[in-house]
């Protein structure tokens, strides 16, 4: 089954908004257009329902139901309960949180291990943790490839080891990590298995389940929402965990990782994704089926389409010998991020001829500093990075290619 790209299309205003008309979006790491139920949901809840929720009058009542449904419409599609969705500001100031409720958990000289692929937000607060006496193990990438090793984690293990923090997939290299894999591993000794999604979420919702991970974070603003950082927290092990709220919130779970009071309006406007999600859904199958089957059936029909388009720009790229591309140059267990370094003229030449060309990419080190810096690559300028999702089309990906034949 083909994707439908004018119904998908139909869903975002963006696509039909004359100001960008003619300009082709391939910065979609960095954030994705929202789709129109999330705006709908959102203009709605601030004209209709700005309240404070969950009172007994009937404005209130429904601000409560609104923000509760996206909790529970959230767990459904990642296979997890409903107690243990948590939605805060940011995948940065959840991960935040999370630093300083976990660490009441270890003594002084305990051990974890933290990734050198990610973007700074899972790794800076827990680096952080050495200050109260936790010892850092970096977990490198290779030089070349970008890629981490599983094999190389099992060395850095010990009996004191109590977390592993790494990336579903970098920001920058595109490489799908084996989290199931990791997360096993991490639980053979007796150690947490912590993922950053930011990068991954976007081509496809998780089973949680199904990698068996205890925390896995990632971001709304990226995956067709609003600017929202939702976490998953295995209900057995938030119970662990030090209250990051008010005192009288202790052992209220949905409460202790959000010091702040909720955002009201974002978290009901969360649910558009949702709204989104089911209409792609009942406009490509006549099954009924339940959320996390809706998700898989999903992640199939993106992932199909992603990759077709990916393979085009790889292969285009590895038929020049004025580029080089940051990571693997397959398709294989590669999401549709891709990052270049030109070899014969300047990133930001290279850039301003893209942009001429109506082309909407990235260009700097995105906070993936320490990959960076392991592969010896300059963190200023950074590289280019071409990111797309499954509302791409492939004429799009040919204004792409006609660009960059320009800009090389």
């Amino acid at each position: 089954m083909n994707l439908d790209l004018k119904f998908v299309r139909s869903q975002f205003s963006e696509f039909s908004e004359p100001t960008l008309k003619g300009w082709a979006f391939f910065e979609n790491a960095g954030g994705s257009y929202p789709c129109q139920q999330v705006v709908n949901r959102l203009t709605s809840f601030y004209t209709q329902n700005k309240v404070q929720p969950h009172y007994p009058y009937p404005a209130s009542t429904l601000a409560g139901s609104l923000m509760d449904d996206s909790y529970k419409r959230m767990a459904g599609y990642l296979n997890v309960d409903e107690s243990e969705i948590h939605f805060g500001p940011s995948t940065t100031q959840n991960i935040y949180v999370l630093a300083h409720a976990m660490q009441p958990m270890w003594n002084e000289g305990d051990e974890i291990i933290v990734s050198c692929q990610d973007h700074e937000a899972n790794a800076g607060a827990w680096r952080r943790l050495a200050d109260q006496g936790i010892k850092v193990i970096e977990w490198h990438v290779h030089p070349e490839t970008g890629m981490l090793d599983p094999g190389e984690l099992d060395a850095l293990f010990t009996n004191k080891t109590r977390m592993v923090a790494y990336p579903h997939c970098s920001n920058i290299i595109g490489y799908i990590n084996p989290v199931a894999e990791i997360s096993r591993k991490a639980h053979e000794h007796n150690a947490l298995s912590v993922v950053d999604g930011v990068g991954m979420a976007p081509h496809g919702f998780p089973d949680i389940k199904e990698l068996g991970t205890d925390i896995y974070l990632f971001s709304t603003y990226k995956t067709f929402g609003p600017h929202l950082g939702v976490m998953y927290v295995n209900d057995n092990l938030i119970k662990k965990m030090k209250n990051q709220s008010h005192f009288f919130k202790d052992g209220l779970t949905r409460s202790m990782l959000t010091p702040a009071g909720p955002d009201h309006a974002q978290i009901a406007a969360a649910s558009g994704i949702l709204d989104y999600f089911d209409a792609i859904y009942e406009h490509h199958f006549d099954k009924e089926t339940s959320p996390d089957q809706r998700n898989r059936a999903l992640n199939n029909l993106f992932r199909e389409h992603e990759n077709k388009l990916l393979e085009k720009l790889l292969e285009f790229l590895r038929s020049r010998n004025d580029v080089v591309v940051v990571g693997p140059d397959q398709a294989e267990n590669r999401a549709p991020i891709v990052s270049i370094i030109p070899k014969k003229k300047s990133i930001e030449e290279v850039y301003s001829v893209l942009t001429q060309h109506k082309l909407m990419v990235g260009m700097g080190n995105f906070y993936a500093v320490r990959p960076l810096m392991d592969m010896k690559i300059p963190t200023d300028p950074g590289v280019l990075r071409i990111s797309f999702l499954h509302y791409t089309t492939m004429e799009e990906m040919e204004q792409l290619i006609d660009g960059l034949k320009a800009a090389l």
